[in-house]
């Protein structure tokens, strides 16, 4: 790992940045956590929101996103306490506790990845440089890109592709993959951009961007156990809310979207009875408001002026005031 490499340069144009600090509701001496601290950008502008008086926590898996928000931080927002934390959000109720931290005014995730972690090539997040297969978030995790596209089944490597990278070539990438491998182990991006091109027909290579763009995007969810994170602990975030406290997450990906409005409506409507039954018996509570019935989306201007935004969703859920 480049430790240090992205300190000056692990910056990009937050997404939907007034957005998320209009719907947060942050005022000051509130404690505001950051899930995926990343550059910070978001951070930064939060922490000017919750003052001296509040307390801003960010979490990433990432050393260098973690070495640089603290230099920038330090720089920009100097007055506002901060506490920043290495994990995955899927451990958040543990860091918070670590952290002596009962409870939070405002969650965000901003689940895409981060510019600096796409350009720096020795990461092989990106198709555009031949580098190692790697596409770990966490260095601590063992399994890499590599191992995914030399020892998964065909079958899974199909499941995968189809599934996360929503890819409608996903069987003829995964039979491709299957059959270079054969012939020698797959070590680089480079090499595996050759065969997902070799997969895909010439006529819809010429209009339908970087043919290797959702294989790459389904192996990095894979690899990192995006979805399952996201899955599997929206409930316990809920949770850490204070009363009237904000969660705002926003999405890149059509699975996360549906994850996260799925979940927000299960957690204001959590009744499981029959819809004959005059009154509700099962005995779930609701645990708060859906703020955003339809996710907000960028501006026309921030369309234009940060490509990372296209595909961008912004939800928010209120937790119950008492």
């Amino acid at each position: 790992m480049e430790s240090g490499t992205l300190t000056p340069a692990f910056r990009h144009e937050p997404v939907m940045l007034q957005e998320v600090l209009d719907t947060l509701k942050l005022k000051r001496g509130s404690v505001v956590c950051d899930c995926t601290l990343g550059g910070a950008g978001h951070s930064v502008k939060m922490a000017a929101q919750v003052g001296e008086d509040g307390l801003l926590l960010g979490v990433d898996q990432d050393d260098m996103a973690l070495e640089a928000a603290a230099a920038r931080l330090e720089c920009e927002a100097p007055g506002t306490p901060t506490k920043l934390l290495k994990g995955n959000f899927g451990d958040l109720d543990n860091l918070l506790c670590s952290a002596e931290v009962p409870g939070v005014d405002g969650f965000l995730f901003d689940l895409g990845v981060s510019s600096p972690q796409l350009d720096i090539p020795g990461r092989g997040f990106s198709y555009n440089e031949d580098a190692p297969l790697d596409m770990r978030m966490d260095d601590r995790n063992s399994l890499t890109a590599r191992d995914i596209v030399n020892t998964y089944s065909e079958n899974d490597l199909y499941r995968i592709i189809r599934d996360y990278g929503e890819d409608k070539f996903a069987k003829n990438i995964a039979k491709h993959i299957v059959a270079a491998r054969q012939k020698q182990e797959i070590k680089t991006t480079g090499e595996l951009n050759e065969i997902i091109k070799a997969a895909i027909p010439q006529k819809v290579r010429a209009t339908g961007g970087h043919p290797s763009k959702r294989t790459y995007q389904a192996i990095r969810i894979e690899l990192n156990h995006e979805l399952d994170v996201l899955r599997d602990n929206l409930d316990d975030m809920i949770d850490l809310l204070n009363p009237g406290g904000r969660i705002c997450i926003i999405t890149f990906h059509s699975l996360e979207d549906r994850i996260v409005k799925s979940n927000f409506k299960k957690n204001e409507n959590p009744c499981t009875c029959p819809p004959s039954f005059p009154v509700c018996v099962c005995g779930n509570k609701s645990k708060g408001t859906v703020i955003t019935r339809k996710p907000i989306l960028p501006s026309e201007k921030e369309l234009e002026e940060n490509s990372r935004s296209k595909s961008a969703k912004l939800r928010v859920f209120e937790k119950n005031d008492l």
